[in-house]
């Protein structure tokens, strides 16, 4: 049994889930290698398996990356068709015509006009990860708020504004980590953005928001059964949606202004699964892959 687990060049040293999920799937006889998705002469057809995982590069180069899921076919986990849905966070209004509540959001295309501003908001790029272009704005700072939604539309790309929601600051963000359809752990994540900036970025390898890489920014938690629930509808809605049960998938839920939770993100492309932070987890997707390329 072979399996591709794909990645970039340059993952940061302090990453090493994709060697922890190499390691372990070696020790259950899988001949395993890690390949950078845009490596050159790859026969991806030769692995019985291909998981994509740390390929963070992806949002600046998402026409090329589509396209690369679907050369790889079938054997591609999570699949093309979900990667083309979940690489573009106008899925959010999908979810929310679905029924499922979401944090709402205005979508602004290139060219069209700024809408009214109203309370502290967030800006972020609908193709987008690692916090890259992303601000939190309160109404004295609505000009810096405007100035990136310019900057996102000069780059050709759609800009999202969506209100800031406190409980962010109180409760953070609860993350329900599917692998194979089923929750397997919950995270408790803090917030990531200060109030009135775009977020700083650091560049380590991979360019994202300097909070992402804080070693408390994520630790374990515990989910209420209504954020179990919208976590379940959601996976529901995917699977049914493409006939297919994502392999792994993150669903970032916050509590909303009533104290529902809503969806925040859904992230089924290349989400850090922080599997050192939950024991079992990590065997819980070797099993998963094994699964896949059997």
């Amino acid at each position: 049994m072979r399996v591709a687990i794909a990645t970039i060049v340059a993952v940061p040293p302090e990453f090493r889930d994709d060697e922890r999920l190499a390691e372990a799937l070696g020790r259950r006889g899988v001949e395993v290698r890690r390949v950078p998705w845009d490596a050159d002469g790859v026969d991806w057809s030769s692995f019985d398996a291909v998981v994509i995982r740390s390929t963070w590069d992806y949002s600046t180069r998402r026409d090329e990356f589509v396209a690369w899921a679907d050369a790889v076919g079938p054997r591609l986990h999570n699949s093309a068709a979900l990667v083309r849905w979940n690489s573009d966070k106008h899925y959010l209004a999908d979810l929310a015509e679905a029924g499922i509540g979401v944090v709402p959001t205005t979508y602004v295309l290139p060219g069209d006009p700024l809408p009214p501003l109203t309370g502290e908001i967030v800006v972020k790029p609908a193709v987008s990860a690692g916090g890259n272009d992303t601000g939190r704005f309160s109404p004295r700072t609505h000009h810096l708020a405007a100035d990136l939604v310019a900057h996102i539309h000069a780059g050709g790309r759609t800009a999202m504004i969506q209100p800031y929601l406190a409980s962010v600051d109180t409760r953070g963000e609860t993350a329900v980590v599917c692998i194979d359809g089923t929750p397997s752990h919950i995270l408790r994540k803090r917030a990531v953005l200060r109030a009135d900036e775009v977020a700083p970025v650091l560049d380590n390898g991979v360019v994202a928001a300097a909070a992402m890489f804080d070693p408390d920014l994520v630790v374990a938690g515990d989910a209420t059964d209504a954020e179990l629930q919208v976590a379940t509808a959601v996976l529901d809605h995917v699977t049914d949606r493409f006939d297919y049960v994502p392999l792994y998938a993150r669903v970032d839920l916050v509590a909303g202004p009533d104290g529902r939770p809503v969806v925040m993100e859904l992230e089924a492309v290349e989400p850090n699964l922080y599997l050192d932070v939950a024991p079992g987890s990590l065997d819980r997707v070797v099993e998963a892959v094994i699964a896949r390329a059997s």
